[in-house]
């Protein structure tokens, strides 16, 4: 008998149809049908074909080991062990580079220069801060007079005299300021402490915010103004540039 014939006259004796063989197995049903009748041109290969034969010569009964053999002497004795080394062969070899140790002296003038060129930027004031402007108060002496307008508005044109308004404070007690001038520009902004005088001048004039106006005494362009209000009194004045005399 044939190798098919002897598998399908054991299924048979095994009482399984070729569909519950198909589901024991897990081999196609018309695989099955095919090897029952010697055609293993379905199986993709004598490799899958003995696998084929020993896993349904098991199920039916039969030994596995004498099917397999017998299918090998039928179609050409058990194939030749494949040398790894044929089948992992490159066809073009292949170049491994070297490594190499990383290249130190390279490293290091690359740092070098880094550092160099961050303590050149910190020299050249890169971490040097912003000088901010300190309003100190003036205090007048008697052989000093009071501030006079050292130079000409460049709004003011040629031949004609400029009248700034000087504004001097001198504080009895400790009170907070708010000086601008009339275009909005600060002048001051703070406490002047007691018994400290300040002078400040604008071209066309200042406003002035006063915290309490019994605290404080005013000149304006050296004419003596006295105390601005009463005590803890808030008061917001303006005080104008004077008006030329008439000749």
């Amino acid at each position: 008998m044939s190798i098919g014939s002897s598998l399908a006259e054991a299924r048979r004796s095994a009482g399984l149809t070729v569909a519950q063989l198909s589901e024991r197995t897990r081999i196609r049903e018309a695989l099955i049908h095919a090897i029952e009748r010697d055609d293993f041109s379905q199986c993709g290969g004598d490799f899958y074909a003995r696998g084929h034969v020993r896993n349904i010569a098991k199920v039916v009964g039969l030994d596995p080991e004498t099917m397999v053999h017998e299918y090998d002497e039928l179609h050409g004795g058990v194939p030749l062990p494949v040398r790894a080394a044929s089948v992992f062969q490159a066809d073009t070899p292949i170049k491994i580079r070297e490594s190499r140790s990383p290249n130190w002296t390279t490293a290091m003038a690359v740092a070098l220069a880094i550092v160099v060129v961050f303590a050149v930027v910190k020299t050249m004031g890169g971490g040097e801060e912003t000088p901010t402007a300190d309003v100190r108060p003036v205090v007048p002496s008697p052989s000093m007079p009071a501030e006079a307008p050292t130079r000409k508005p460049a709004s003011l044109s040629a031949g004609k005299a400029s009248n700034p308004v000087v504004l001097q404070i001198r504080a009895k007690r400790s009170s907070w300021l708010d000086v601008k001038d009339m275009s909005g520009k600060k002048l001051f902004s703070g406490t002047l402490e007691a018994g400290k005088t300040s002078v400040w001048r604008a071209e066309k004039g200042m406003k002035v915010i006063f915290s309490d106006g019994g605290a404080v005494s005013l000149q304006l362009n050296g004419k003596d103004l006295g105390t601005p209000g009463r005590r803890g009194q808030v008061l917001n004045r303006s005080y104008g540039a004077p008006t030329p005399a008439p000749r």
